[in-house]
């Protein structure tokens, strides 16, 4: 199973995906730890750090299609609008949710002044994560279309009033009708 939590930064999909993979028994593969070592070495958005993204992101793939068939894997992404490569990237996320069926998709959300409080939260720098609260009005204010809408398995999740637990709890419990 490969489960896909997308949404904008600062919603909790990180937090949620520690916590639904501790339910799970699974493994977690978060955009971060793939986009870190482009961070660390390119500059954002150029060719270069594009191709790292992608070479960090095959070789996590090969290592999910390498797990025990019964291992699920929580994948977190942003992945929204139309940008060419971000519809690279979504393609070669479904190719590997179709290789480990079920193939999932949450879109997780949260109300603007709580994405506002979250996306300034103690931490979020360490992990090279925006912290601006206008980063969150931008977000909502532009709400682009997060990819995965047209799977048939997926859940609207709004993670507003909703302890990470809470959250993981629900999608573990809709993961059971899947």
């Amino acid at each position: 199973m490969i489960v896909v939590l997308n949404g904008y930064p600062g919603v909790g999909k990180l937090t949620i995906g520690r916590e639904l993979t501790r339910l799970l028994s699974g493994r977690l593969l978060d955009i971060h730890t793939v986009y870190n070592l482009a961070f660390a070495l390119t500059e954002f958005k150029s060719a270069a750090f594009k191709a790292t993204v992608e070479k960090v992101e095959a070789l996590g793939h090969e290592l999910i299609g390498q797990l025990p068939a019964d291992v699920p894997v929580v994948l977190t992404t942003v992945l929204a609008g139309d940008d060419p490569w971000a519809v690279a990237e979504w393609d070669r996320m479904t190719a590997l949710g179709r290789s480990r069926p079920p193939f999932c998709v949450v879109h997780v959300a949260c109300a603007l002044d709580e994405n506002m409080r979250r996306i300034q939260s103690e931490g979020r720098d360490q992990m090279r994560k925006p912290r601006d609260p206008d980063y969150a009005r931008r977000n909502h204010a532009s709400a682009k279309p997060l990819f995965g809408g047209d799977e048939p398995n997926l859940l609207q999740l709004d993670a507003t009033g909703l302890t990470p637990l809470q959250s993981a709890e629900a999608i573990a419990d809709w993961l059971k009708t899947v």
